[in-house]
């Protein structure tokens, strides 16, 4: 198989998110751009989208939300931007993938946006997994019972019976040791 030099198209999508509040809080970017290098410099990005999420920490609820569209398509395509402040009031939790799915999906949304929702979820759960051992770290409460409330069941490490739990309980702690984290093994006899 021979592959062209340039891509057709090229998409990528950016999160970044910082403690807010003295760490109550969450700020939360995610930038999609889809980009067709194969044309002229003009019109070669064809999307770049913004969602920018808060999410209060104690509960993972989303407290506020902000679309912008800096490049897009249609005259149109802004209009619908408004609509993603329907994010404010979701929990970050079990059923936001269900949640985002039946406000935003299909025509009742932007396909860009929202699929800007759907990769903010996880990163909201990771960026807080790292905000909670970081206030551990510095001796203040973490929110919540576990540090990774917030990722399990969401695969066979983080199962209820996953080695994930097997290694706290064992005495692991995320954000600390190699990485990979070593097996189970490594924790239990400490």
């Amino acid at each position: 198989m021979t592959r062209a030099e340039l891509p057709l198209h090229r998409r990528t999508i950016t999160i970044s998110a910082y403690e807010e509040d003295d760490g109550a809080e969450l700020s939360v970017e995610a930038e999609l751009a889809d980009v067709r290098p194969r044309e002229d410099a003009s019109a070669a990005t064809v999307h770049r989208m913004v969602l920018a999420v808060r999410v209060r920490l104690a509960d993972m609820v989303i407290v506020g939300a902000d679309a912008d569209m800096r490049t897009f398509p249609h005259a149109e395509c802004p209009l619908i931007v408004p609509a993603f402040e329907g994010l404010v009031g979701l929990s970050v939790a079990a059923g936001f993938n269900r949640a985002i799915q039946g406000r935003f999906r299909g025509t009742s949304g932007c396909t860009h946006l929202y699929e800007l929702a759907r990769a903010l979820g996880p990163a909201v759960v990771q960026a807080a997994i790292s905000a909670n051992a970081r206030r551990r770290d510095s001796g203040r409460p973490s929110h919540g019972p576990r540090s990774t409330a917030g990722v399990l069941n969401s695969c066979h490490i983080w199962a209820p019976d996953g080695v994930g739990l097997r290694k706290l309980d064992a005495g692991w702690r995320p954000g600390e040791g190699p990485v990979p984290v070593p097996e189970v093994e490594a924790f239990e006899g400490r």
